[in-house]
């Protein structure tokens, strides 16, 4: 399985995160719309989460709202701190914390849960294949960095640690303090944070082909 290291530049590529055109929309919104429904289907295999939905599923447990509003909530606060690193957001952040959290939300209402072991397997290996396409269309556009991401990246520049470390801490606490809330941690969790990297490197290698062949 060959990876991608690096963000293919793509037809669709804006100039900066607000050069929003409409040969945009169809990456931007599939991938993130993708990404939405892979979270979804990991919560539905009861077998865990992401750790950053781990953590949304404890805040919705305790202020009795969906899982979805929790997300959204959550990627607001986040929002918040990136003022004072001075991060800029960009189209795709905006886009990014409203259609990912919507589709979250449809996914864990009409998903049906799998009562068995097969059916959370194929939930699981679908998660991690699914939002490493919507994140692989998502990161081409060039149109700003999700919440998350964004913060990663700031505490990067500003704290001089290397983005991996910066990346695992913030994993790990908002992992800790999803479970201490009440989010589901489970085996999922684990197959997911082994795994993503991979699946999204496979999938920008994939999407950096295919573009190659059609400028061909």
């Amino acid at each position: 399985m060959k990876l991608s290291h690096r963000i293919p530049v793509t037809p669709w590529r804006a100039k900066n995160p607000w050069a929003f055109r409409p040969r945009m929309t169809l990456p931007l919104l599939v991938g993130l719309a993708i990404f939405g429904f892979g979270e979804g289907m990991l919560v539905q295999s009861h077998w865990g989460a992401t750790p950053w939905t781990v953590f949304a599923q404890g805040i919705a447990k305790h202020a009795s709202i969906s899982i979805g509003w929790s997300t959204a909530l959550i990627s607001c606060v986040v929002l918040l701190a990136w003022f004072p690193l001075r991060e800029r957001p960009g189209f795709g952040t905006v886009a990014n914390l409203v259609i990912i959290a919507y589709v979250l939300d449809l996914t864990t209402t009409f998903l049906a849960v799998p009562h068995n072991a097969i059916g959370k397997s194929l939930y699981v290996v679908g998660a991690v294949v699914v939002i490493g396409i919507g994140s692989a269309l998502y990161l081409t556009t060039g149109l700003g960095p999700g919440p998350r991401d964004g913060l990663m990246t700031s505490l990067h520049r500003h704290l001089h640690v290397s983005v991996v470390y910066v990346r695992l801490t913030l994993e790990v606490l908002v992992l800790v303090a999803g479970w201490l809330l009440g989010g589901t941690v489970g085996v999922g969790t684990a197959v997911f944070a082994a795994t993503i990297g991979f699946s999204i490197g496979a999938n920008l290698h994939a999407l950096d082909f295919i573009v190659g062949r059609a400028q061909r």
